[in-house]
């Protein structure tokens, strides 16, 4: 039995009869004494009701405030957890921050606090931080089931159109589902590699060839490898518009809305070759074939972002960088001022020198830039002694300014990829509980926790 010294203040809140009341509570099997002089120092909690209301309710009154009432012992039974309790006590007597103990669930202390009608604002600043995270992360879990739920609802079909959608829908997107799934998998990711590898090649000279007008063309056999990712890019885009069950949805997507346009300056080109040779202006069909094949170039350097659709660590990494903006900002401002600072301090002070490469301060934007990243072309410098101080100045003020915020964005990153996994893993955990509740509801939860066990 827990018995508290009973310390008095001259600003107690209760009524002269609460002062000299004493309530024993047993809390899950570990009992206290309490006295009332204590509880109303926040006459707005369940203990300072229930002590106000000791010696002039009935039974019944007293039996809404607890889970049972003792005549004669004289003592209020809680079903409730002790060391959550023990932490909360600590308001009442020591009127401090509640600090939340080392191995108590934050979530579950949380749901002690709204029993006992404690406030959040009476946590402690770190615990508070702590519990903000865990409901967040709490948030995010039911996001993901609801999520993983609505992707298991749509596999459920009613119609012929429906089953088709469904069995396409796993066969392309799903490589967990079946073997076929896998390999098709597998396959996407070889011809986005191959798509790749042969752009890089295709720019090296040994490997081109020269075209009727003595221009330097992409070799054939690379045109061809081209052409056939090319028409497997565009075979699995059609079906999985087909296999979208919400087209709207699948066009205005950001990562389909790159597969589109990694293809289309290809079919562009086509239908402009085709279109200015039957009307026979080869010269304009050459300008034009020129400029589509400089989009097409472009256009396919974002073909690498299509291993998003197959890695989870890019899709993480966009998601770290999104949640570290701040960060990213202020490394931009802080870059920015330095530039500028540096630049304008390296143009005053190499300007007097007769072969100064600092015509001006704009100009030597690209000094500062390249002395504050560390990367040193060597193409501008300065020739005077105090302008070499001012770079070695620069140089560490840049790697300050880039490691700083740099820290903060790997931490991002590393805290993102272990809340995703640990996401994962308890999504999937609490739809097989899910199913398994549904499974066993007609035995009865002892046959539920057997199986969950399992």
């Amino acid at each position: 039995m827990w018995k508290f010294p009973r310390t008095r203040y001259a600003d107690c809140n209760g009524s002269e009869a609460s002062e000299e009341t004493e309530i024993a509570v047993n809390i899950g099997g570990v009992k206290y004494i309490l006295y009332g002089d204590v509880l109303n120092r926040y006459p707005e909690t369940r203990l300072a009701e229930l002590v106000n209301r000791a010696t002039d309710s009935t039974r019944e009154d007293l039996s809404a405030l607890c889970d049972d009432y003792d005549d004669l012992k004289r003592e209020f039974y809680f079903d409730r957890d002790p060391a959550a309790f023990k932490c909360i006590l600590e308001l009442y007597y020591y009127q401090r921050k509640i600090h939340i103990k080392r191995g108590i669930c934050l979530i579950h202390f949380k749901r002690e606090m709204d029993f006992w009608g404690i406030d959040v604002k009476h946590l402690d600043e770190l615990c508070k931080s702590n519990l903000n995270e865990a409901e967040t992360m709490l948030v995010q879990i039911a996001e993901t089931v609801k999520v993983l739920l609505n992707a298991q609802k749509e596999d459920v079909t009613v119609t012929r159109g429906q089953r088709f959608q469904a069995s396409l829908r796993n066969l392309i997107g799903k490589p967990e589902s079946s073997l076929a799934a896998r390999v098709i998998g597998i396959v996407s990711v070889a011809f986005i590699l191959l798509s790749t590898v042969v752009m890089c090649v295709s720019t090296m000279p040994e490997l081109q060839v020269q075209d009727a007008e003595g221009n330097l063309v992409e070799h054939p056999i690379l045109d061809s490898i081209e052409t056939t990712c090319i028409s497997w890019f565009t075979v699995k885009y059609i079906l999985r518009f087909v296999a979208s069950s919400n087209k709207l949805r699948f066009m205005s997507s950001f990562m389909n809305i790159i597969d589109f346009l990694t293809i289309m300056p290809f079919y562009l080109m086509l239908i402009l070759d085709t279109a200015m040779l039957e009307h026979g202006n080869v010269q304009q069909a050459a300008r034009v074939l020129r400029v589509t094949r400089i989009a097409l170039r472009v256009m396919r350097i974002a073909r690498v972002f299509k291993l998003a659709h197959h890695s989870s660590g890019l899709r993480t990494l966009a998601i770290a960088l999104k949640s570290s903006m701040k960060e990213l900002s202020l490394l931009f401002l802080y870059m920015s001022v330095g530039i500028f600072l540096f630049s304008a301090l390296g143009y005053i002070i190499e300007e007097s020198h007769p072969e100064s490469m600092f015509t001006s301060i704009p100009q030597s934007f690209w000094w500062a830039v390249s002395s504050m990243s560390t990367v040193g072309y060597g193409d501008m410098y300065p020739k005077t002694i105090l302008g070499r101080c001012i770079t070695v100045v620069s140089v560490v003020c840049g790697i300050l300014t880039i490691m700083l915020p740099l820290q903060l964005i790997i931490k991002a990153f590393g805290e993102i990829s272990k809340n995703q996994h640990e996401l994962e893993t308890i999504a999937k955990r609490e739809i097989k509980i899910t199913k398994l509740r549904t499974k066993y509801e007609a035995q009865g939860w002892t046959n539920l926790k057997d199986a969950t066990s399992k």
